[in-house]
């Protein structure tokens, strides 16, 4: 196998903009960036042909205005980054029309058990998107599509068999548009449509999603969600799964967020037969690749990209982040988690597989083995380039400053330093 191609990203304080990145940032025309929440649901209802129960309001309102106010104080943001964020609102509150519509014709969906879901946890750039794609090989495991997550519920009559399904076709047109204008994303995260997602997808159809902050800068909107209980919103994400289930089973599911990282708690309480698995890895070295992933497809959404100002901002998030997940781990005894150091896990990825299998009382058939072990061999690491990282030349951080604010996490968990 050939070295892999070194990736340097020479233009992120001064990107160079092609037309489509120009065109991307000033957003459509017709687009009104301004509208509220009463606009906002009702575009969704318009979407969905009418319909209008939201079903219960845990605060999804409340939180939607929030975010509105948030995205208003943020002056970096590009018009066309706040049209994006606002859009997205109104499909996920059109998701949230259909999955009430569906369970109210078919109360049985909520009869479904979600059984013993194995969910990974840990921070974004840690190995957990490696980890549920491999694992989701297994097929007893029921997963998620990213596709599936943008559009739980079909808008349209199923195709005939053998056809794609539209809402693949669509969200594949999307982000294939995407890497289009960032051809590098596909080295650091790719968003292949047919790829396993994360679940915090389904956490945006309550307004709970900490993804909204990748996109924008939005203090006022973290602390809303740091002072609000989440637990209502994990609820809600098990009626989404159990939607999914009912379309299609098995009823184990395998899921992943980094987000499930500071809601631990929250997390047990929906689901309190999981097995839970969280990765853990040097934060500064997750700050490295965040903040060049993020200030890479800033050039989208921000003007200026303010590349110092995103490492301040992730660095504050991140220590928040650890802080509760220290805070809420012990919510989960040993018998339902593991905590793998991601050093450990690149060393030996056979291994740690067979110890989540006996964690999680799955039986390692020989079929689930092959298909395992086939993943690893046909997705090695770095196989679209290596990304050469900057945090101190182009983000302006201190890394031995950042390294001595996550002390407190090092000396919970011996992950390895890395330069």
């Amino acid at each position: 196998m050939s070295a892999p191609q070194d990736i340097i990203i020479d233009d992120m304080a001064q990107p160079r903009l092609t037309p489509a990145i120009i065109a991307a940032r000033e957003g459509p025309a017709d687009f009104d960036e301004n509208m509220g929440v009463d606009e906002i649901l009702s575009r969704a209802s318009a979407m969905t042909g009418g319909l209008s129960d939201f079903g219960e309001d845990t605060g999804f309102r409340e939180r939607l205005a929030v975010v509105l106010q948030s995205l208003a104080e943020d002056e970096g943001l590009t018009r066309g980054g706040r049209i994006t964020i606002i859009d997205h609102a109104i499909r996920v509150m059109a998701n949230r029309l259909r999955i009430e519509d569906l369970v109210k014709r078919h109360p049985e969906i909520l009869d479904i058990e979600i059984e013993k879901p194995l969910i990974i946890a840990g921070l974004p750039r840690s190995g957990t998107t490696h980890l549920v794609n491999w694992l989701a090989r297994d097929e007893r495991l029921r997963s998620l599509t990213l596709w599936e997550s943008e559009e739980p519920v079909p808008s349209a009559p199923p195709p005939p068999p053998g056809e794609p399904d539209p809402r693949a076709l669509r969200s594949a047109e999307f982000w294939g548009h995407f890497e289009s204008m960032l051809p590098h994303m596909a080295a650091m995260h790719g968003m292949d449509a047919a790829s396993i997602h994360e679940d915090n997808e389904l956490l945006y159809m309550d307004l709970n999603c900490y993804s909204w902050e990748f996109q924008t800068r939005i203090p006022r909107w973290i602390d809303h969600y740091f002072a609000h209980d989440r637990t209502p919103s994990y609820l809600y994400e098990k009626k989404v799964l159990q939607v999914l289930t009912w379309f299609r089973g098995p009823n184990r599911w395998i899921l992943k967020s980094p987000q499930h990282m500071e809601n631990l708690a929250p997390l047990k309480a929906a689901f309190p037969d999981a097995t839970l698995v969280i990765t853990h890895r040097d934060p500064v070295a997750v700050l490295r690749s965040l903040t060049t992933m993020l200030g890479y497809s800033d050039r989208i959404r921000r003007d200026p990209t303010d590349p110092q100002g995103l490492a301040r901002h992730w660095a504050d998030r991140i220590e928040r982040l650890l802080h509760a997940c220290l805070d809420q781990r012990d919510v989960w005894g040993p018998d339902q988690s593991i905590d793998i150091l991601f050093h450990e896990y690149m060393a030996d990825q056979e291994g740690m597989m067979r110890r989540v299998y006996e964690l999680a009382g799955l039986p390692l058939t020989p079929e689930a083995e092959r298909a395992l072990l086939g993943y690893l061999d046909e997705n090695p690491r770095h196989a679209l380039g290596r990304v050469i990282y900057d945090l101190e030349g182009v983000f302006g951080v201190d890394v031995a400053a950042l390294r001595d604010r996550f002390r407190f996490y090092y000396n919970r968990f011996p992950v390895k330093l890395e330069n």
